[in-house]
């Protein structure tokens, strides 16, 4: 088995129609919030969100639908030129520039069709997927014989074949250039000579890949394959992103909790000792004071983390931010004996075994619901966010927890296992729009 890669046509927005095509361009669909969604609409008649995260109406039926719709907004939009097909033949080099607390970083990407595998040896995935975007983004796919959003994929070259070939494209002038509403400057380029491109396929023929965002639409490329037989659908247009360099950055996401009947923050920390050890920051009424705690909680997060241990955060808004480190491995062993010790090293295991599902009771649809679990991704402000939300009184426990290491990932998919949901969150988001794959049938 390797892992093929191959140029492509991609469809893309043409400046000519559009104008500024950045402002045709969008987050994934499933980190837009309906806000965004009103931004991004309002943007360009033509934003890419239009198909991706489109507007439901009461009037939707079998006939007229968001699916439906999408479908007509991409074949308008091509018949229009305001989506044009390339001519030539193309692997495209995605550069993403970015800072994260005054810290300058370069991602460095390339974005090909990849043949579909079954998960396995060549593609691994990492994380567990809900059904209901799964069959959202496969209801997208049925109606509109096009993919639009970029699948994450990781690889190891200590080489760095395509990340020279990206850098000597990025001194070109680039197809697209934009910055994001988070000050992330993306750039496309088109890597079209032959020794380059045969030189990534090559390159990429042994490699062993991990999906690190975008399990739901590589899956969605797996059902569509076998339902439709559409002989194109047997590639998918992936983004490659070597793990050897500096601009590969994980953050953590977080929980937020609701909706748990007669909660008592005292009595849930006695149900928490007895599998973790828990150390407490304690403040008063001063804001100063709030800050110098949640800060030592934080700080007190990370030491953990930095040995290896099983550390979270915990934030119930009552007068006090919480540590719980896991007291020793044999609870994770007990709790989860079928899963690999990488698996249940994880910060976000322990969090779902020992406290959502065994102090909480919560199960799989409620991790599933906003109602009862928010995921929080750890951009700047989400901390406060959390804490906000809870002295509000619209959720009643934050879960911090800290970002997964590159290696406890690698060890949980060599195992063959996904982490829980949401484990991961790479920054910054591999846009929408770029590029899209028309599947001719």
């Amino acid at each position: 088995m390797i892992m093929e890669v191959k140029p492509f046509k991609a469809f893309r927005y043409n400046p000519q129609v559009v104008g500024d095509v950045g402002r045709c361009i969008a987050p994934p669909y499933d980190v837009i919030s309906a806000d965004e969604q009103e931004q991004l609409h309002r943007k360009s008649q033509y934003n890419v969100a239009y198909i991706t995260k489109g507007k439901t109406s009461p009037r939707d039926g079998d006939g007229h639908n968001v699916y439906t719709r999408a479908a007509e907004y991409l074949q308008k939009w091509i018949s229009q030129g305001a989506l044009k097909q390339d001519d030539k033949e193309s692997i495209y080099g995605y550069v993403q520039d970015f800072e994260i607390n005054s810290v300058a970083f370069q991602r460095l990407t390339f974005i090909a069709l990849g043949k579909l595998e079954d998960f396995g040896k060549v593609v691994r995935p990492h994380e567990q997927v809900f059904e209901k975007p799964m069959l959202d983004r496969l209801n997208l796919e049925r109606a509109t014989r096009a993919k639009f959003g970029l699948v994450f994929m990781l690889y190891d070259d200590p080489q760095g074949v395509a990340d020279r070939i990206i850098e000597k494209a990025a001194t070109r002038e680039p197809l697209v250039d934009f910055v994001d509403d988070q000050g992330v400057r993306h750039r496309l380029f088109a890597i079209t000579a032959a020794e380059e491109v045969t030189a990534i396929t090559r390159m990429m023929a042994d490699k062993s890949c991990i999906i690190a965002d975008g399990h739901h639409r590589y899956t969605t490329g797996l059902k569509y394959l076998r339902e439709s037989g559409n002989p194109a659908a047997k590639y998918q247009m992936l983004a490659f992103t070597n793990t050897r360099q500096k601009g590969l950055v994980v953050l953590a996401t977080h929980r937020l909790v609701g909706g748990i009947k007669d909660f008592e923050p005292a009595r849930f920390l006695a149900c928490l000792k007895e599998s973790f050890t828990l150390k407490s920051f304690k403040f008063g009424p001063d804001a100063a004071a709030k800050d110098m705690a949640r800060g030592e909680m934080l700080a007190h997060m990370r030491s953990r983390h930095e040995k290896d241990e099983t550390s979270l955060g915990i934030y119930m808004g009552d007068g006090a931010f919480h540590v719980a480190t896991l007291k020793d491995t044999s609870r994770m062993a007990a709790a989860a004996p079928d899963m690999s010790e990488a698996w249940r090293a994880l910060d976000v295991s322990a969090l779902q075994k020992l406290i959502l599902e065994g102090v909480l009771s919560f199960d799989e649809p409620m991790m599933g619901n906003p109602e009862h679990v928010d995921y929080v991704k750890d951009v700047p402000n989400a901390v406060n966010e959390l804490i906000a939300q809870v002295d509000a009184g619209h959720r009643q426990i934050a879960f911090l927890t800290n970002p997964v290491k590159m290696q406890h990932l690698a060890a949980v998919t060599d195992a063959g296992e996904r982490m829980p949901h949401k484990s991961t969150y790479f920054f910054p988001k591999m846009y929408t729009g770029l590029t899209i794959q028309k599947l001719e049938v």
